[in-house]
């Protein structure tokens, strides 16, 4: 069954039109999900909203939203007014400039959609736009309303298609500066920086999504299917916590020299402990 698109409308370069659906690109639906039960009963449990003073429950129809303004002072807004604050939608997703794929700063990606054309008679225009991109190595960005908020898309060639992704506004990212203006400045030079490039050279690989294991899924479908089995359900044992080491000797050890540096210092504690030996005589030239 073909999936159901989460939106549906144009996308528009000038003049140029392209009907289009956006798809969800990435999803949790497949994930493990628990609800919540009555241990006695055995019975699903629902939540209700409850006044914080009387503690009695609120009916669906006298639950408003409310901004608070100061400690238990809110402003109630009705559900028509907050209605009115969302932006009209004419359906169309407008590109309004192009910008080159290296400018991209990933802390503002949100959510990946599949953007397709909804129509074959779009196919044309799709590849034009799909492919003029790859040639220039740009990423488009257009805006539209998009589940009632007006939003900001980054739309990239990828593959045959493109993909959208909503965008985290300004206000939504913290400024980098709050969090690494306590980073100490330093440069690392000599062995020390020599022994990590090593490091990456050596562990360097492809990105292959499929190998990423999420292990408290597979420990969750275990602990599954051990209780529907009746088998015994085994605790498992606390990792162990890292041993603080020297740096230098860390990256020895991480770049494969960590025996070669094991062997010098038990030879060199060995050494110590005998007597030195006499020197070696120099033959006569």
């Amino acid at each position: 069954m073909a999936p159901r698109a989460n939106w549906k409308g144009f996308l528009r370069i000038g003049e140029l039109s392209c009907p289009v659906g956006l798809y969800t690109a990435a999803s949790t639906s497949d994930r493990i999900a628990f609800h919540m039960l009555n241990r006695e009963t055995g019975n699903r449990l629902h939540r209700e909203f409850v006044d914080s003073q009387n503690g009695k429950p609120v009916e669906r129809d006298d639950q408003v939203k409310g901004y608070e303004v100061g400690k238990d002072e809110f402003i109630v807004l009705e559900p028509e007014e907050v209605a009115a604050a969302v932006p009209d939608s004419d359906k169309t997703l407008r590109i309004e400039a192009f910008i080159a794929c290296n400018e991209i700063d990933d802390v503002y990606l949100d959510k990946p959609y599949y953007l397709t054309p909804s129509d074959r008679h779009a196919d044309e225009a799709y590849a034009l736009i799909r492919d003029g991109m790859k040639a220039k190595k740009v990423a488009a960005l257009a805006q539209t309303v998009l589940f009632r908020r007006m939003r900001t898309l980054l739309i990239r060639a990828h593959d045959d298609g493109l993909v959208a992704s909503t965008l985290n506004f300004d206000y939504e990212v913290r400024s980098s500066k709050e969090v690494f203006d306590d980073v100490p400045s330093m440069t690392i030079k000599g062995e020390m920086l020599d022994l990590a490039k090593h490091i990456i050279e050596t562990k360097r690989g492809k990105f292959d999504p499929s190998a990423f294991e999420d292990r408290y899924e597979a420990a969750l479908a275990d602990l599954v299917k051990a209780k529907m089995e009746g088998r015994k359900i085994e605790k498992r044992k606390a990792p162990e916590r890292g041993k603080v080491i020297d740096l230098m000797d860390a990256l020895r050890q991480s770049a494969g020299g960590g025996k070669k540096a094991s062997t010098s210092k038990k030879a060199a504690a060995s050494a110590s402990k005998k007597p030195a030996a006499a020197a070696p005589r120099r033959k006569a030239s």
